[in-house]
C-alpha cells in the first residue's frame, strides 16, 4: 500500500522586497527554514512550485501590528498581499500576530553568526511566525 505524502505549512513573512517563508509538516512538525522570495511578478509562479513540491494545505502569513496590537501602513501592505495571494491560489492562508518576530530573528542572528543578510532575517521571522501559529494550534485544532 502506498504511503501519502506529509501535508505541510508554509509560513510567510511578507515584505515589500522579499517574503521570508518557513515550512514545517502539519500539525506536529518543527519550523525550519525554507527559502526568501522576491514580492515581484514572479510570486505567483514560484510559491506556486513550493506549494506542490511541498504539498502545502494552508499557509500562515505573519500579520504586522504594533507591540500595542495597533495597524500600521504595513499591516494594510501585508493584507493586501494576502488577499492577492487568495484570489491567486486555491488555499486558505491564515494570519498570525507576528509582532516582534523581526526583532527576535535579528537578536538571534547577531548573537549566533557574525555576517547574516536580511534575507536570513526574513526566514527566521516566519519560522518564528509558524512556530507560534502551531502553538496556538496544536494538534491541528481551532482552525475556523
Amino acid at each position: 500500500m502506498m504511503q501519502q505524502p506529509q501535508t505541510s505549512v508554509l509560513g510567510l513573512d511578507i515584505g515589500n522586497v522579499r517574503i521570508g517563508v518557513a515550512r514545517a509538516s502539519w500539525p506536529d512538525g518543527i519550523p525550519t527554514k525554507l527559502t526568501v522570495l522576491a514580492n515581484d511578478a514572479n510570486l505567483i509562479n514560484e510559491l506556486a512550485k513550493l506549494i506542490e513540491n511541498e504539498n502545502v494545505a494552508f499557509l500562515v502569513a505573519g500579520q504586522p501590528r504594533t507591540l500595542e496590537g495597533r495597524e500600521t501602513d504595513q499591516t494594510r501592505t501585508t493584507l493586501k498581499t494576502v488577499d492577492f495571494l487568495r484570489q491567486e491560489l486555491n488555499l486558505p492562508i491564515y494570519l498570525q500576530d507576528e509582532a516582534g518576530t523581526s526583532l527576535k530573528a535579528e537578536e538571534e542572528l547577531r548573537n549566533n553568526h557574525k555576517n547574516y543578510l536580511r534575507s536570513d532575517i526574513d526566514q527566521l521571522s516566519a519560522v518564528y511566525i509558524l512556530e507560534d501559529f502551531m502553538n496556538d494550534h496544536r494538534g491541528g485544532k481551532n482552525l475556523d
